[in-house]
This record gives structure tokens, sequence and C-alpha cells, in this order.
């Protein structure tokens, strides 16, 4: 977007709230319910991702999972939520942050507060990444532009020495 006028590089927060809102609802998870306004690619961003999300009450983000490749963070912006973040469930609210370097931890996030949840989560844009989904057996992997859903005992894991041609 170098050729762009200064403007197109910056949304205020009335050319967010005029955003249309993306319904999102995780297969995996009956529960999930997510609205979200994609701020990224709005002002052309190609390698990073930035989207600002809203969980309504009573409702979940996607599913529990953990990235292979991406990372992934999210900054509570307004309401309450629970962070499910390995083994451990922590509240959290405005200002609060989380990051998730890959191979990442398990995470998810939940609103169960009569109020709305409003954050920010963004990330890398990879060419390819994979989650695991443990509690549902399942494995996406996203690669051009396609989502793959697989079993995760279909995996077949493969150490080097297995492509490499023995004399």
């Amino acid at each position: 977007m170098i050729n762009q006028p200064p403007e197109a590089h910056l949304l205020t927060a009335a050319q967010i709230a005029d955003i249309s809102e993306s319904p999102i609802s995780h297969p995996l998870n009956s529960k999930s319910e997510v609205y979200l306004r994609r701020l990224a690619e709005t002002v052309g961003l190609q390698r990073a991702v930035v989207t600002m999300a809203r969980v309504p009450p009573g409702k979940e983000s996607f599913a529990y999972h953990a990235h292979k490749g991406d990372e992934e963070w999210l900054y509570i912006i307004s309401g309450r939520g629970r962070a499910e973040i390995g083994d451990q469930t922590f509240e959290v609210g405005p200002g609060d942050f989380m990051g998730f370097p890959t191979p990442s931890i398990g995470h998810h996030l939940t609103n169960p507060y009569d109020e709305e949840l409003v954050y920010l989560m963004g990330g890398e844009r990879g060419r390819v990444d994979m989650a695991e989904f443990p509690r549902f057996g399942k494995h996406l992997v996203f690669a051009g532009g396609a989502i793959y859903r697989v079993d995760s005992d279909k995996l077949q894991p493969m150490s080097f020495d297995d492509w490499v041609k023995k004399d």
C-alpha cells in the first residue's frame, strides 16, 4: 500500500465500528460464537493478522487448541472472560494480554458473564499453520487459503532419518 494516501493507513474508532462483523462458530464447539472485525486486511497488512473479536455473554471463542506454526496473541479491551491456558483457568479483563509462542500451549477463551467480551487478537499470517484440538482428536491444517481437518490418530510422525536414503 505504499502508493496509498496516508489516510488509508489509519482506522479511526468510528471507522472500526462501521466495519461489518463476520460471525464465526467453530465447527468443533457448539458454544462457539464470535463476531470478528478484520483490521489488518483493511489497512493492507499482508504478513500480520489483527482482528477485533466480540464474544456474547454465555458463549465461547473457538475451541481449546494449540498452534504448531503461527504465534498468536490476545489483548482484552472490555468485559471479562476466562482464559484456559494449559491446565489452568484465569479470569481476564480489560488490559490483560496473552501471548502464545509456537509450538504453543493449549488455550481457549470463554465468556460466562453477563456482558460482552471484546478483545484484539492477532499473530502471524504464515503460509502454512497447523492447529491441534486435543480434546477432539483433530488437527486443522491452514494452507493456501484452505482449511483441512485431519483425525489426529491418522497423522504419521516421521523423522528426518525416515526421509534419508540409507546405503
